[in-house]
């Protein structure tokens, strides 16, 4: 099979089931700020870190997968033409936002109190955290717009939400767990 079939050439894509759409048709920014989002996650994955939190990532990783086939397959296309769904094994569910939740309670009882805004940075692992985060939340945004004028899935804007706050727990956590300085923003007085 060929990396490029030339369908794309003029401009549109397919979604799953094959309906064509424009490549700037908000069902495809918002899958493809996903797909980003993943790459941005691989990228803290590849970092020296505690083997949990790379197996938590690859969890992640996974998860976004499926929230990407979700935001790729429009309402029409749900159910393919022998009656079964077209994405019957995939599905993001509460307890993958369970583990998520699980997940920063447990990072933040390591942490001390927030008493200001963090200021991103202080380490490279860190800031790539800090990274994909925007990014999470630019990908909720389009998912958030694209159902205003189509149904998406609610539970996959819900995990992109929860997957937010994972990230920046995270990127807190690190900062703990690598002696880096976390700045916090003090405003002006």
């Amino acid at each position: 099979m060929k990396v490029y079939t030339k369908t794309g050439d003029k401009g549109t894509t397919a979604l799953f089931g094959g309906t064509r759409v424009p490549k700037d048709h908000a069902r495809i920014e918002s899958y493809g700020t996903v797909d980003e989002l993943n790459s941005h996650i691989g990228l803290i994955r590849d970092q020296e870190m505690n083997s949990h939190y790379k197996e938590i990532l690859i969890e992640i990783q996974d998860r976004l997968f499926t929230v990407g086939a979700l935001l790729a397959t429009p309402p029409e296309k749900e159910v393919m033409k022998n009656g079964e769904l077209r994405l019957k094994k995939l599905g993001i569910i509460e307890s993958d936002i369970e583990l998520l939740e699980n997940e920063i309670d447990a990072m933040e009882e390591a942490l001390p109190p927030m008493t200001h805004f963090v200021l991103p940075g202080g380490h490279t692992t860190v800031s790539y955290c800090h990274i994909a985060r925007c990014v999470c939340r630019r990908a909720e945004r389009l998912a958030v717009h694209l159902s205003h004028n189509e149904p998406v899935a609610e539970i996959a804007i819900k995990y992109l939400n929860r997957l937010s706050d994972y990230l920046f727990v995270l990127a807190r956590k690190l900062s703990h767990d690598l002696n880096a300085a976390e700045v916090q923003w003090i405003p002006r007085k």
